[in-house]
């Protein structure tokens, strides 16, 4: 639960995240360790995770030796070299078949480099003998991954550190979840509510993608609610591929600052948009200015803005302020 606008309180759909195993799960790696993450430890109590693990599900046990990525003139290969053991079929037999039996999900945590799970930056061998790596790219499993889910919420466990990356991976599986929710449902009606509701979040993606996803709703063509919802997902994951840049929260801020104004004495004003000014220069984090607007929710109502996700767009429980914001404020002495 969360408060939107300080308004009401928002219930959220529980995504449905497709992770690999050996990342706070389960002690798979190839030297029988597991991963710790503090974010996807976070996510647990939020999110429904499919956990996998390629490598042993093609049979591999644990501890292992370890495969490689080898190039060759047939195309690339999974290897592992102690062994001598080709399991490029193997293993695109069992992606292919993962793939075609997985539920709705809503977005990706896979392993960082590794050599079926991995999204990018994973090495790739001119032989299976000793040699550096000549390119980098995704692992045989991740690879598939981003080819069938385009535009789909995929990261590592590495990326997602990263205060922004998880802001922007945060936000998106949960509108997913919404969306996959409204599916279920099937109708314009729930459809236009999802849209409405998301339409300070979506402006703060792309004002024109808005536009375009708000044409889909209006349905002039008067299609089936099922290849509408279709074609809006289709729309929602391109709108929402690239994170919002900072200047577009800011005409949120201004477009939301309209909506209750009116009510306010001129050093209330004055004071609002220095905050902006002061976000604007990266003196302050947006949800410090969004929180001033949430506060004045309390007081002067707005029918509009109470229900919008872009206050709240994942779950209290899930931020995790970055380090130097954390030390703000301490006795370092």
């Amino acid at each position: 639960m969360y408060l939107y606008g300080m308004q009401k309180k928002r219930t959220f759909q529980k995504p449905v995240i497709v992770i690999s195993r050996c990342i706070e799960h389960d002690p798979v790696r190839y030297n029988g360790d597991m991963i710790s993450s503090t974010e996807v430890a976070a996510m647990k109590p939020y999110v429904t995770f499919i956990p996998v693990c390629p490598e042993v599900e093609i049979g591999l046990g644990i501890p292992r030796s370890s495969i490689r990525i080898v190039r060759t003139k047939a195309g690339d290969r999974l290897i592992q070299p102690t062994t001598n053991e080709d399991l490029t079929d193997r293993m695109n037999t069992f992606t292919e078949g993962f793939i075609s039996s997985l539920p709705s999900v809503d977005g990706f945590i896979l392993k960082n480099k590794s050599p079926t799970s991995g999204i990018s930056n994973v090495n790739i061998y001119p032989s299976v003998g000793k040699s550096a790596a000549i390119e980098k790219g995704p692992g045989f499993f991740g690879g598939r991954i981003l080819e069938t889910f385009t535009d789909y919420p995929i990261e590592d466990e590495g990326r997602i550190r990263n205060h922004r990356i998880r802001e922007h991976f945060l936000t998106r599986i949960f509108m997913l979840a919404d969306l996959r929710n409204v599916e279920s449902v099937g109708t314009m009606a729930a459809l236009a509510r999802f849209h409405s509701e998301n339409k300070l979040l979506l402006m703060a993606y792309s004002q024109s993608r808005l536009r375009e996803l708000g044409g889909i709703v209006a349905n002039s063509d008067r299609k089936r609610p099922d290849a509408v919802l279709k074609e809006y997902r289709r729309a929602l994951l391109t709108a929402t591929r690239l994170p919002p840049r900072y200047t577009s929260h800011i005409n949120v801020l201004h477009h939301s600052f309209g909506y209750i104004s009116e009510n306010l004495n001129p050093d209330e004003k004055a004071f609002f948009i220095d905050r902006i000014e002061a976000y604007r220069k990266g003196r302050l984090p947006l949800s410090a200015v969004r929180m001033i607007l949430q506060t004045w929710l309390l007081t002067y109502t707005s029918d509009y803005l109470k229900n919008q996700t872009w206050f709240a767009p994942y779950p209290d429980g899930l931020v995790i302020l970055p380090a130097e914001e954390l030390e703000r404020g301490r006795n370092m002495y």
